[in-house]
């Protein structure tokens, strides 16, 4: 039996201002179009606060596509068409008059590679911040910096070399240094697709780590082809087959119990 922890806050309650919230993020009927070709069908899916949801499933089955609808990072494609409706606390994300810069302060995005800008590990820290107007000063940016540099357990390593380039970081750091700069603006979501795909085990360790505590305070949505990486960090799993969602539940009752042949078909290793 996998050792994944569930308790009442990861199957879905949250407390928000005394009114109870089963979830942060809520998609409904969400269908994803490249030009003619349809690459999601239907989705529908809540995704609790306070914990990490993963997506699993095979190469090109639409998990990293959903992924990028949340932060509407399809935007950026011009023949893409995102049709339903995904909320965040009950907000339309797709509503026309949303400001989507704004949003994606809201949802912050760690990609498959290590992508630190060409700064100083203090400026990439202190970018989003910056740009977003959260620090009225240089010494509450340098809180800022300190608090999330701790936040992705890196502080100690780079303390006293803050203003060296964070391309010079090992990937492992770089990576770290990425999920610093994703929490510096205090987002509600964060989502990591393939986070760990480019590091070492060693590397991978930490970073899962890291993904345990920050859970506490973020929602974290993580797209991975490791299974094992799913029933380590997750506490409900997402599987996707063929652009469809296939089933969604506690970590622990898709590995071990899952509802549909599909599944228990790829978590078998029957394809993948």
């Amino acid at each position: 039996m996998l050792n994944v922890q569930t308790n009442e806050l990861q199957q879905g309650a949250t407390k928000l201002g005394g009114a109870l919230n089963p979830h942060k993020v809520a998609a409904k009927d969400v269908s994803v179009y490249y030009g003619e070709k349809r690459a999601l069908f239907d989705v529908t899916v809540n995704i609790p606060d306070r914990g990490v949801m993963a997506f699993i499933g095979p190469s090109g089955c639409g998990k990293s596509t959903f992924l990028r609808c949340i932060n509407r990072m399809n935007d950026t494609i011009p023949i893409c068409r995102v049709t339903g409706k995904i909320t965040i606390e009950d907000e339309d994300i797709y509503d026309p008059s949303l400001d989507v810069v704004q949003l994606r302060a809201r949802v912050g995005m760690v990609f498959q590679k290590p992508n630190p800008f060409p700064k100083s590990i203090y400026e990439n820290v202190a970018y989003g911040p910056r740009i977003h107007g959260l620090a009225g000063s240089k010494a509450e940016l340098d809180h800022i910096v300190e608090t999330s540099l701790q936040r992705a357990a890196l502080w100690k390593e780079v303390k006293d070399r803050l203003n060296d380039p964070g391309t010079g970081l090992s990937g492992g750091q770089q990576q770290r240094l990425c999920i610093a700069r994703a929490v510096a603006v205090s987002p509600e979501v964060i989502l990591m697709d393939e986070p760990c795909s480019a590091l070492d085990p060693i590397a991978t360790a930490k970073v899962e780590e890291l993904i345990d505590e920050l859970k506490q305070n973020f929602c974290i949505i993580i797209v991975t082809h490791s299974m094992q990486q799913a029933a380590r960090v997750s506490q409900r799993t997402a599987f996707f087959h063929l652009g469809v969602l296939v089933e969604e539940g506690a970590t622990n009752d898709i590995f071990t119990n899952p509802n549909d042949q599909r599944t228990q078909d790829y978590i078998t290793g029957r394809f993948g």
